[in-house]
């Protein structure tokens, strides 16, 4: 099966600091890269290195090409990625390098071209697309809703990222959801909205992660938490990019969930021990082998 996944793809202009800037100071940054980012692209790269048969849509300015090459090599296909007079998204990370905060970021994010595709991409994309497909989107692009709804009319199935959290979409987009995958802050904002609990939310699938303490799944496969391994972080940018990936590659070859979010915790938590978003993403068989007899799959 094929995952369409719509999705901003941004340049990430990352700094190292000796802690995260508070209002009103100034820090000089001990590092600095560029990279390809964009929660949509991290997620596309995270699919196929999980070994998952990925398509991306999104946008770049005309001159940018050159920042697709992480998802070539990845195995994305990028067919569907338009060009556009505007720039290409981009996002300002910080990184806590030093202090005991250590591998914690603040995003300012600028979305620019990644919220002007044109409304004829949607029909395109899902051209090819077949009932049992999966199709992906977060709410970085300004088509998130018109093509989930699309692809859920055309019998696929729905995994939503419901980040940068905005209540209202999100909330209009749930009767449409098979899979959400939130963090815990973003639950926490969706139970207050509904007034439920996240096992009242009647979700089919509901992944809700934690960072280092792991994720807890509330759906039809019943109620459970599953551990993270214990590693030393020195950037979790992209960490909850590399787990949704994961997930949803295993899923869509038919995985349990279990050992789905088995796998996506041993991914993520490769990824956190290593600076920058998709370029830190493991493949699949770098993930398995690091994962050792006190992490057994099903467990």
């Amino acid at each position: 099966m094929t995952i369409f996944n719509l999705g901003s793809i941004n340049i990430d202009h990352i700094y190292g600091l000796p802690h995260l800037v508070v209002a009103g100071e100034t820090l000089a940054a001990s590092r600095y890269e560029a990279a390809l980012g964009g929660k949509g692209a991290n997620q596309s790269i995270a699919i196929a290195r999980a070994g998952g048969n990925v398509f991306h849509a999104g946008m770049i300015h005309h001159g940018d090409d050159h920042w697709l090459t992480p998802m070539v090599k990845a195995g994305v296909n990028i067919d569907a990625v338009l060009r556009s007079d505007i720039a290409t998204g981009h996002a300002i990370v910080a990184v806590d390098d030093d202090s005991p905060n250590k591998g914690e970021n603040q995003i300012i994010l600028a979305p620019l071209c990644n919220q002007s595709l044109p409304a004829t991409l949607t029909k395109g994309f899902l051209k090819h697309a077949t009932s049992g497909d999966w199709a992906l989107a977060q709410n970085e692009t300004n088509l998130t809703a018109d093509f989930l709804t699309a692809a859920k009319a055309k019998g696929l199935h729905i995994c939503y990222s419901a980040a940068p959290f905005v209540v209202d979409i999100t909330l209009s987009l749930l009767p449409e959801v098979d899979l959400l995958i939130v963090n815990n802050i973003e639950a926490e904002a969706l139970c207050q909205a509904t007034g439920k609990t996240n096992s009242a939310l009647n979700i089919p699938h509901l992944i809700v992660t934690q960072g280092a303490d792991g994720a807890e799944y509330y759906g039809k496969d019943g109620s459970f938490h599953i551990p993270a391994p214990v590693v030393k972080a020195v950037d979790t940018t992209g960490a909850g990019d590399t787990y949704l990936g994961y997930v949803l590659a295993q899923l869509d070859q038919d995985k349990p969930m279990r050992e789905a979010m088995h796998l996506a915790a041993a991914a993520a938590a490769i990824q956190v021990t290593r600076h920058g978003a998709s370029a830190a993403i493991p493949d699949i068989t770098e993930t398995r082998k690091s994962m050792n007899t006190d992490h057994v799959i099903g467990r």
